[in-house]
């Protein structure tokens, strides 16, 4: 039943993404300020395609370095981000799992005690802004600007974490060599 209400959000998203090839004569719009960029816009579509890319493989990172008993969901969950549009009501999922899980491992993994926020604020930032950045005007503009920078807030976040549980993971592992050579 949730696939079938994600698949069904998905439509006016589609829709939206459509609008500028459907309506060519309407300004602005994502389409529009890559066309501003010429052939340029090529390779920024490119460039942040292969972030999204890098982005969705820490997320799957920091699923897997949580214990199996705190993950929500599936680390291989997030490559959804990567499916247009379903992606656009995806994340907001993703990002909530991912918080959720955090928050769930926080209390068993002491590497975890110095964050008070498991990056909710800022992923829910993000996806929020993404789908009123496929607005054609100003208001679209602007929510792209801070979709970005809620997006880059997030990902900032989730490689502290990464380190964290990779330097706890280490003191672990040594921990374990030690006792087992004593």
């Amino acid at each position: 039943m949730l696939l079938f209400v994600k698949l069904k959000l998905s439509i006016p998203i589609g829709i939206a993404l459509l609008y500028p090839l459907l309506q060519p004569e309407a300004t602005g719009g994502i389409l529009a300020e890559l066309k501003g960029f010429g052939a340029v816009a090529f390779a920024i579509a490119f460039v942040f395609l292969l972030l999204v890319v890098f982005y969705a493989r820490d997320l799957a990172r920091t699923l897997s370095m949580v214990s199996p008993e705190s993950q929500v969901a599936k680390p291989s969950s997030v490559w959804l981000m990567l499916l247009l549009p379903y992606n656009f009501i995806e994340d907001f999922f993703i990002v909530v799992h991912v918080a959720k899980s955090l928050e769930l491992e926080a209390q068993r993994n002491p590497a975890l005690s110095r964050f008070k926020s498991f990056g909710l604020a800022s992923g829910i930032t993000w996806c929020s802004a993404q789908i009123v950045s496929l607005l054609p005007n100003e208001i679209g503009a602007a929510a792209s600007f801070i979709a970005v920078l809620g997006w880059v807030w997030h990902w900032i976040f989730i490689r502290r974490v990464l380190r964290a549980l990779a330097t706890n993971n280490q003191k672990n592992n040594l921990s374990t060599l030690h006792n087992e050579a004593a």
